[in-house]
């Protein structure tokens, strides 16, 4: 049964207390938003209970106080950058934040592109937005940074870079990945306000590493995890423990940073706040809101160890260094963890080892299996075959487990299933024929309005959120994406599913 290790109710109740109680300090706060705003689901996996759209909804809760600066980078533009758990390049994930944002009823005022020097894609992007009635301003790079702060907070620094009007007191800075200048934008507008004689705030809100947990608890080395190629480390932050004598807990980037920031925020306000810590800058209430520590430490490490596919997959497909690959390995053995610590890796090895010893099966030595354990504990399989992949297999399979179904029992009928493959195979001339996991669920949908059975399958499908999942083959965007959507975390062996270079 899965269990839930965080409050989402305490969350939203202490996170909106304390972003207001900094707004209500000063004019106008810019708060610079870590992490994804929508669809947060490394949190979810992590702290289960915790809501994927926790913090949109905080916002859209603030929704009347509030308004959305996005800052996207020119080089990221320029090199065509992707997101990776969407697959989706940064011009093309900006715009979707923007949608969803409306969706939420939130207020986007612009769109900054960062340390601009006229690429070519950032131009074309800028027009784009333009002509959709999007405000867009260009900020080059700040000259003098970092060492330079006389002349960073100058007319001839953070002062040539335009100022963007904002009329609400809580301005959040966020953007679609790390590094793309919320708060080079932050500190630019914190100037703008100090020459208008407005006392503005900067604070942060990052909800990973969670800074009053343990250095080394699960949670915090799970984030150091999924930013294994950023080169982020967790540490204690000394100018924190200096002052006040508690450990806390900030990453690398913040701490390395933060000489310069707090002379560049003294040199704004001429001195009149001093802030003392990276940690004094946060507002994150996450670490008050685990309810069951052991549960969210179990979370965590099974986090961990997917961390670690999606690596050793990503060095495969030769989008990370091998460091990278290397270091998520180095963090699952911190703990004691081992591949075989996530349960559906077992039962997806085993399962493909018994088919090679089946005597009824063509000799397959590419074949995949894949395996998902649902929320109950029980684990069910599936293997590739002409007419479907092995995650479209196992995710029938899981179905009908949930249904109460028997295992042998044919769901799609073949009117469902014959004229998606004769499409696939005779008009768009595709190579793989095989039906990947939403053709599949396609005809279930199709066969349930005749079969009472695949009508009973078709409603647990909202069951599978939480379930885990690993196939003993690399998979493609396509099934990655259908996993994703129905909130099954998938992991998966870095091992090709064909000889094929390009089918």
């Amino acid at each position: 049964m899965l269990k839930f290790g965080f409050d989402r109710d305490l969350y939203l109740e202490r996170q909106s207390a304390s972003i207001m109680e900094r707004v209500n300090a000063n004019s106008k706060l810019y708060l610079e938003f870590g992490g994804k705003l929508v669809g947060d689901l490394h949190a979810m996996r992590c702290l289960p209970g915790f809501d994927a759209n926790a913090k949109i909804k905080l916002l859209h809760k603030l929704r009347e106080q509030c308004e959305l600066i996005i800052t996207v980078y020119a080089g990221d533009l320029e090199n065509n950058k992707i997101r990776s758990d969407y697959g989706t390049a940064y011009d093309r994930e900006v715009l979707r934040m923007i949608d969803d944002f409306r969706d939420w009823d939130l207020e986007v005022n612009s769109v900054v592109i960062t340390r601009y020097s006229g690429e070519p894609a950032a131009d074309y992007f800028k027009a784009n937005l333009e002509s959709r009635g999007i405000a867009v301003y260009l900020h080059r790079k700040t000259p003098g940074y970092p060492v330079d702060v006389d002349t960073i907070v100058s007319p001839d620094g953070y002062g040539q870079n335009p100022y963007i009007e904002t009329s609400k007191p809580l301005v959040v800075l966020t953007a679609p990945g790390p590094n793309s200048g919320k708060l080079a934008t932050c500190l630019s507008q914190l100037y703008h306000e100090s020459q208008r004689g407005v006392r503005a705030g900067y604070a942060k809100f990052e909800t990973f590493p969670v800074w009053n947990l343990p250095l080394k608890h699960p949670v915090n080395i799970a984030y150091e995890s999924a930013t294994a190629d950023l080169k982020d480390v967790n540490m204690i932050d000394p100018y924190h423990l200096e002052a006040y004598g508690q450990q806390t807990v900030n990453y690398n980037r913040d701490v390395e940073a933060f000489p310069v920031l707090r002379r560049i925020l003294a040199k704004i306000s001429d001195n009149e706040i001093e802030v003392k810590s990276p940690t004094d800058l946060s507002v994150n209430q996450v670490g008050f809101c685990i309810t069951d520590d052991q549960v969210v430490q179990e979370a965590s490490r099974q986090e961990i160890i997917r961390r670690y596919f999606i690596a050793a997959c990503d060095f495969k497909l030769g989008r990370v260094k091998r460091e990278t690959m290397e270091r998520c390995r180095l963090l699952m053995e911190e703990l004691g963890l081992k591949e075989e610590d996530r349960p559906v890796v077992v039962a997806a090895r085993e399962y493909l080892a018994g088919l090679k010893d089946r005597a009824d099966l063509e000799v397959d030595p590419l074949r995949t299996a894949a395996a998902i354990e649902l929320t109950s504990g029980k684990i069910v399989t599936g293997r590739s075959s002409e007419q479907m992949s092995a995650t479209a297999a196992c995710l029938l399979n899981a179905l009908k487990a949930i249904a109460g179904l028997q295992d042998d029992l044919h769901l799609l009928s073949p009117s469902a299933i014959d004229p998606i493959y004769h499409l696939k195979s005779r008009v768009l001339k595709q190579h793989d024929k095989a039906l990947n996991s939403q053709e599949v669920l396609m005809a279930l949908a199709i066969s349930a309005a005749t079969n009472p059975l695949a009508d009973r399958a078709l409603k647990q499908i909202k069951l599978l959120k939480a379930a885990q999942a690993h196939t003993t083959a690399m998979l493609k965007q396509t099934e990655k994406d259908t996993y994703r959507n129905l909130g099954i975390d998938v992991s998966s062996e870095p091992q090709f599913s064909s000889e094929n270079l390009y089918y």
